[in-house]
């Protein structure tokens, strides 16, 4: 079992920026790929950004050049750096990680952007 728990969101003016992280129960090292996930009101959830053990990192069209997804193995955290964000990123932001082939996902956190 893997516990996943994310903070940093909120609310922020277009424009803003907001840096989400993710703390896990295990070795972050030991996963072997984890990702932040995405789901506006009325939309299905999409994937964002994702890592893998290998360092490996794929964005979503529509964050390329604004998001910046890390991983800290010393801190077992998963981080989403956002800039120059704008309305449409508002979304209940979901940390994903699968860790033995199981899928585990955090609660979320909300991030609100205003224009």
């Amino acid at each position: 079992q893997v516990q996943l728990v994310e903070s940093g969101g909120g609310l922020v003016q277009a424009g803003g920026s907001l840096r989400l992280s993710c703390v896990a129960s295990v070795r972050v090292a030991s996963i072997n790929r984890m990702a932040w996930y995405r789901q506006a009101p009325g939309k299905q959830r999409e994937l964002v950004a994702q890592i893998t053990r290998d360092g490996y990192i794929t964005y979503t069209d529509s964050v390329k050049g604004r998001f910046t997804i890390s991983r800290d193995n010393a801190e077992n955290t998963l981080y989403l750096q956002m800039n120059t964000l704008r309305p449409e990123d508002t979304a209940v932001y979901y940390c994903w990680a699968t860790y033995l082939g199981v899928p585990f996902w955090g609660q979320g956190t909300q991030v609100t952007v205003s224009s």
